[in-house]
């Protein structure tokens, strides 16, 4: 994995000592919190309803075991114990005092961890496959590039202040595990007809109030290329995306006014334009970046069988293992989805504890997922039942890897002064009602996800069920919506009907799920079912 150089850590301990400052004036009295406002948001702390919640960047969600290490201390010595790991690749602290963000800041550097542009009107945390660099599907690492791109886009004096906040993501294989048709631009490399590598480039997905998903505009961009055509679509946005409404102001409705086509020749033009400048990072710059991610010492003649006697063991291998590209090894799923528990939170003695399995049997590497579990990316097979019993015995080890009890959910009401209504409660209502794991498996792949407000932070319009909380008259309503998939099978859940309270959810859940189990074919999900027959037995069902 990257290491920092002399200049990446100048860099970040420079921002440590300027925000410490700036939070130094903003205590005294010396600036209001209107002019605070954005210093702090650059530095990834926001004021939420109860204390500041400070983001903290994983790089395409890829991290040792030390820095681990380092947010389990972060958590337990600044926080209440605990941390919160988000859909896109990062861990937030809920319940940080304001005075303390630059210790905590401080305490990161030494370890390569920031929280620089987690938020803000700029370019985010670069997201990636988190099976990158061990699955068998892909056709290169993609973290290098995203790498390139979390360098290229950090402190970028034209794209700092964007009209609203952008995110990227790239992915190396077909099966897309980053969602990257729903970010502001998604990167595909693949190989074209002739056999060469490069990005298929897609532009102007996205959720929130107005979801879309983004269109190709580039089938094949060569790799050589890539800085210049994201300097290219960057610029287009940042002169034409709209300042004067925030709800219109992603790149997302800007292609929607222009047109796909239009905006492809905007782009294109101004690549022309750009490309003789000399943007692009030379190839030694790219393998510089690309030694760091060479593939672990991988042992050979290891044994590729699993001993699976243990019967609690095999459904935990059959579900959270999936297959990895060297023989004898296995890519581990550590599920932040207990029965009952809240989406993606862990205990910093549940960090410590993946930080010692990382270390010891992982190649000193975990992974944070979109779906707010973690990985470990390669891990003997002959390992696994002693990871496992490590993961029981911290209560890690809950087999529902993409079943109906993998809920994706925000923080919601209980934190976010966004939210309109509580996602935590209600996850842990529906994962009660479906705790049965046989049951879940039975169901098969089923993807949950919940927002507390139009924001989308849980993802809800990209669920195979998605839950979005609303007011209703000053009180707590949940919108029911099928058909979503963040996958490379990419839809947008529909609105089925009128809302429910939050009981009357989980039960209209529950009903969705018997039509389903009545109607489904050999190997669908509830996904394909209900594209195959439509909305209507599941709403005359949940209606009436």
């Amino acid at each position: 994995m990257y290491k920092y150089d002399e200049y990446d850590q100048a860099m970040v301990e420079a921002r440590v000592e300027e925000f410490r400052d700036q939070v130094r004036r903003r205590i005294a009295g010396e600036i209001t919190e209107d002019q605070f406002k954005p210093l702090r948001l650059m530095n990834g702390l926001y004021l939420q309803l109860h204390a500041y919640m400070l983001r903290i960047a994983v790089p395409y969600g890829t991290m040792s075991s030390r820095q681990m290490r380092m947010l389990a201390h972060v958590a337990r010595k600044y926080d209440r114990d605990y941390g919160h790991f988000t859909t896109r690749q990062n861990l937030q602290l809920n319940w940080i005092k304001l005075s303390d963000a630059p210790d905590i800041l401080a305490e990161l550097a030494t370890v390569e961890m920031h929280a620089i542009q987690t938020s803000g009107n700029c370019i985010r945390n670069i997201s990636s496959d988190q099976f990158a660099g061990a699955a068998a599907d892909e056709v290169e690492d993609p973290r290098p590039w995203a790498e390139l791109l979390r360098q290229w886009s950090t402190f970028h004096p034209e794209f700092t202040y964007l009209p609203r906040k952008f995110k990227i993501a790239v992915i190396a294989a077909e099966e897309d595990r980053a969602a990257v048709r729903l970010h502001d631009i998604g990167l595909q490399i693949h190989r074209n007809a002739d056999g060469e590598v490069g990005f298929r480039v897609f532009v102007g997905g996205g959720m929130g109030r107005t979801p879309m998903i983004a269109p190709v505009i580039r089938e094949f961009l060569p790799k050589a290329e890539l800085m210049s055509y994201m300097e290219a679509c960057l610029r287009v946005y940042n002169r034409y995306g709209r300042r004067d409404n925030i709800y219109k102001a992603r790149i997302k409705i800007l292609i929607h006014e222009l047109g796909a086509d239009e905006y492809r020749r905007q782009v294109e033009e101004e690549f022309l334009q750009i490309k003789p400048l000399g943007l692009d990072a030379p190839a030694s710059e790219h393998a510089r970046i690309a030694a760091a991610f060479a593939p672990p010492p991988f042992e050979t003649g290891l044994p590729d069988t699993i001993d699976r006697s243990d019967p609690d063991f095999a459904v935990w291998v059959d579900q959270n293992v999936r297959a990895h590209k060297a023989p004898g090894y296995a890519i581990v799923n550590i599920s932040l989805k207990p029965t009952v528990g809240i989406p993606g939170d862990a205990t910093s003695a549940q960090m410590d504890v993946m930080a010692d399995l990382g270390e010891r049997y992982g190649m000193d590497e975990l992974r944070v997922t979109h779906a707010q579990n973690i990985v470990l990316p390669h891990v003997k097979k002959a390992d696994l039942y002693a990871v496992w019993q490590a993961l029981d015995a911290a209560g890690l080890a809950t087999a529902n890897l993409d079943l109906i009890g993998d809920i994706i959910a925000c923080p919601g009401l209980d934190y976010c002064a966004l939210a309109n209504a509580r996602s935590i409660p209600l996850a842990q209502k529906i994962a009660a009602r479906f705790a049965n794991l046989d049951e879940q498996r039975d169901l098969g792949e089923l993807k949950l996800k919940i927002s507390g407000c139009i924001n989308a932070c849980g993802h809800h319009h990209a669920g195979h069920i998605g839950i979005l909380g609303v007011d209703k008259k000053g009180e707590e309503n949940f919108q029911l919506l099928f058909g979503g998939s963040a996958a490379q099978d990419t839809s947008l859940a529909k609105i089925v009907g009128p809302g429910f309270s939050e009981d009357g959810v989980v039960d209209a859940i529950e009903t969705a799920v018997n039509v389903y189990k009545s109607l489904r074919s050999e190997g669908e999900r509830f996904v394909d079912t209900y594209r195959r027959v439509g909305e209507k037995p599941f709403k005359e069902a949940i209606y009436g």
